[in-house]
């Protein structure tokens, strides 16, 4: 890195610096003078929320420092009771990422990646451009068979690290990095247009039966927003990865590695075993009722079993960090707090005051609708924003002309685009699972989010008309 760089830097760092500073600043005078409509409690939330946001968009402090700060100041304050706050460390979203670190990590030790990378590399090694899309579409399929977005990081990113080993890629570079980008996206997004396959779509779902016996169907669900938001989304996703991460698969001439070793076949085949269970399990969990957390708990407890498993003590302390768990747990507070203290239903009310909405069923409608959305997951974080605005869905639908169901699924196109990280926790851990940084994927995801504005909103709501839902 030259000097010009490093100065760039330094004075990226600085603003940085200084727009969490301003923000700190505004959340103490919201704090302390709070506006009319919010209480004292609600104002100090806000602002607790708020400054907690900009810390972690900014990069400014780890992110699990600024989840500590969360947790201290609503607990000193007395803003929240305890069994709240740290609602999100009894969550199976934190158990299934424990889960997932074990999992991945058996698979790497065992050499079990290496090994499927050798199988998967004479089909997607020909080119970078080939290795980008055939990854994604791999994670595409698998999104019709794992119901879960950390599950499907945790089974294919460390097959991708071994695929970008083998085609030369190292930490850091750009293949490795658009590898890992390219998972973290691909495990997630289309999964946003697969009912079952991830909690904002069930979360969703739920709501709208419970308040309003509104039932989705599988296909007319899929129909609806897989070619749109699934194909094309992913299409231009991979296009972005290839732009902003250009690189050439190396020469190369795969060497004897841990995953010939014999001594390794038998590891290699007891983590098989157990992956191959867990996916049955996490396939067939609407017939046995199980959680996909707990079968990856279970999964986890296998690999970690002395005598047969194959993750070492070591090698478990070393491979679940639990700062990333500190990140995510403070993330589920932020969407618990936001809607306990009543501040989501604030926040809709007040987006739908400033956005407009006409009773006639229009393109401008559509959008603001889906902007709705999307901007609410900024501080609720996703898996929030159904609980936030589908009690609003039967006034949204009066104010816009639309029926209720189409109001209720322009949330899925709101939700799906995501600005930063920290909205969503399996882009995280799946970047985490690569050893990248999230600074690359963010640089993504907010020009994924442009285009989705400006090229995908209208394409959908020309598909939606296409439908005969609008």
């Amino acid at each position: 890195m030259n000097n010009v760089e490093r100065a760039m830097q330094r004075v990226g760092f600085s603003v940085k610096q200084g727009v969490v500073v301003a923000l700190v600043a505004a959340a103490l005078a919201l704090a302390l003078l709070p506006p009319a409509g919010l209480s004292a409690a609600q104002a100090q939330i806000l602002a607790a929320v708020l400054v907690t946001l900009g810390l972690w968009a900014s990069g400014v402090v780890p992110n699990y420092f600024a989840s500590l700060i969360l947790f201290a100041v609503v607990l000193v304050l007395g803003l929240a009771p305890a069994d709240l706050v740290f609602a999100g460390f009894g969550s199976t979203a934190v158990w299934l990422i424990i889960s997932g670190f074990v999992i991945g990590a058996a698979i790497s030790a065992s050499g079990l990646g290496v090994r499927m990378a050798q199988v998967l590399g004479p089909l997607l090694d020909g080119s970078y451009a080939r290795m980008i899309f055939g990854l994604t579409l791999v994670a595409m399929a698998l999104g019709f068979i794992m119901p879960s977005s950390v599950g499907r990081a945790v089974v294919l990113v460390p097959i991708g690290m071994a695929l970008a080993a083998r085609a030369g890629f190292q930490p850091g570079s750009n293949g490795r990095i658009g590898i890992a980008v390219t998972l973290a996206i691909a495990c997630n997004m289309p999964s946003f247009a697969i009912l079952p396959a991830n909690i904002p779509n069930m979360v969703l779902s739920g709501a709208a039966e419970t308040i309003y016996g509104a039932h989705f169907g599988y296909t007319a669900y899929l129909w609806l927003h897989y070619p749109v938001l699934g194909i094309v989304k992913s299409a231009l996703t991979a296009g972005m990865v290839l732009r902003m991460f250009p690189a050439e698969v190396a020469p190369h001439v795969v060497a004897a590695s841990a995953a010939s070793d014999p001594a390794n076949r038998s590891a290699q085949l007891r983590v098989a075993g157990v992956l191959l269970v867990t996916l049955l399990l996490w396939m067939t969990d609407s017939v046995h009722g199980v959680n996909a957390a707990w079968v990856g708990l279970a999964a986890a407890v296998v690999l970690l079993s002395p005598g047969f498993g194959v993750v070492t003590p070591a090698l478990f302390k070393a491979s679940v960090d639990f700062g990333l768990l500190l990140f995510v747990a403070g993330a589920l507070a932020v969407g618990a707090l936001v809607n306990s203290s009543g501040l989501g239903a604030l926040i809709g009310q007040g987006l739908q005051a400033v956005l407009p909405l006409h009773p006639g069923g229009t393109a401008a409608d559509f959008a603001a609708l889906s902007l709705m959305s999307m901007l609410t997951g900024l501080v609720t974080t996703v898996p929030s924003v159904p609980s936030v605005l589908t009690p609003m869905a039967q006034d949204l639908a009066a104010a816009s002309g639309f029926s209720l169901q189409a109001v209720l699924m322009t949330q899925v196109v709101g939700f799906s685009t995501v600005l930063l990280p920290y909205q969503v926790a399996p882009l995280v851990v799946a970047m985490q699972l690569s050893g990248e940084s999230l600074r690359a994927l963010a640089r993504v995801l907010w020009r994924l989010a442009v285009v989705t504005v400006v090229v995908l909103l209208p394409l959908d709501y020309l598909w939606w008309r296409v439908l005969g839902w609008i």
